[in-house]
């Protein structure tokens, strides 16, 4: 099942969207893997019209091409293959918004990126600063996802928001050399001014929102933000030179309303219409 697709076929789209259904280092509920097809079937649900964005997924070129194939627990394959993928896509011009899937996977589609796209800025929208250096002696996994990127791309150009879970020896890092908003959004209007004319990649996981109103993720965390203030900064990517972004940690199976599985879905919707063309 696809979803809201204004192509018939992938050669005219601008925009490419990808399921990445691979949650092997969840270290807490996993689940994520069924996310892609869990938003697409809630995509039939929405309407394809936003209010908030008076724009239309109709009026966009963009095209569902499904899930990239990946092994059920090779991790370091895995990798590859989604780095080797989204690298074919990007090559031809076009942008990705990839569905996943734990948060890990923005690493490989990240790397990709920042071999094409030169000075390539992060926006990470999370609960979790993701930036210890390993997990139990796993230096890759959903929990150091951004510590490798900002390995990759330099901490200085790593762009936080929403954070309310860290461990407590990592505190002096990202105060130091990363940009971090705690708790909230409100440093998005500054970093959007910092990050004008520059290539950005923006990685929403979803757990970004309080667990009241976005149940379904393997590592809820209260506290969050709320629905309206998501879109609202998603409506001010606009102003940005976004290359390629991802949408990550739904667990829909944890939350048996659908709710969550609908607030993707809709959230993927807003994404595709900011940055789409």
């Amino acid at each position: 099942m696809k979803y809201y697709c204004s192509l018939p076929s992938s050669k005219k789209a601008r925009t490419i969207l990808v399921g990445v259904p691979y949650d092997g280092t969840s270290t807490f509920r996993p689940g994520s893997r069924f996310a892609p097809n869990a938003i697409r079937d809630a995509s039939y649900g929405i309407e394809s019209y936003s209010p908030y964005q008076d724009r239309d997924l109709r009026d966009i070129k963009f095209f569902d091409i499904g899930d990239i194939p990946l092994s059920f627990s090779l991790k370091e394959l895995n990798l590859q293959i989604i780095e080797t993928f989204i690298s074919r896509i990007i090559r031809q011009g076009k942008r990705v918004v990839s569905l996943g899937g734990e948060h890990l996977i923005s690493l490989p589609i990240i790397k990709a990126h920042a071999t094409k796209y030169k000075e390539l800025a992060v926006i990470q929208l999370d609960a979790h600063s993701d930036l210890i250096d390993s997990f139990r002696g796993e230096k890759l996994s959903h929990a150091t996802v951004m510590r490798r990127t900002a390995e990759i791309i330099g901490f200085e150009n790593l762009y936080q928001l929403g954070i309310r879970s860290m461990v407590k020896e990592d505190r002096l890092l990202p105060f130091r050399d990363t940009h971090m908003c705690l708790f909230d959004l409100k440093k998005a209007d500054e970093y959007i001014k910092q990050l004008k004319n520059r290539p950005v990649y923006v990685s929403i996981d979803l757990d970004v929102l309080d667990p009241s109103i976005f149940c379904g993720t393997g590592t809820p965390e209260p506290g969050g933000i709320t629905f309206k203030e998501l879109v609202d900064f998603i409506v001010k990517l606009k102003e940005l030179n976004v290359v390629g972004a991802d949408v990550v940690e739904l667990s829909p199976h944890y939350d048996q309303s659908g709710v969550s599985s609908i607030t993707a879905a809709v959230v993927v919707r807003e994404l595709l219409l900011a940055i789409a063309y």
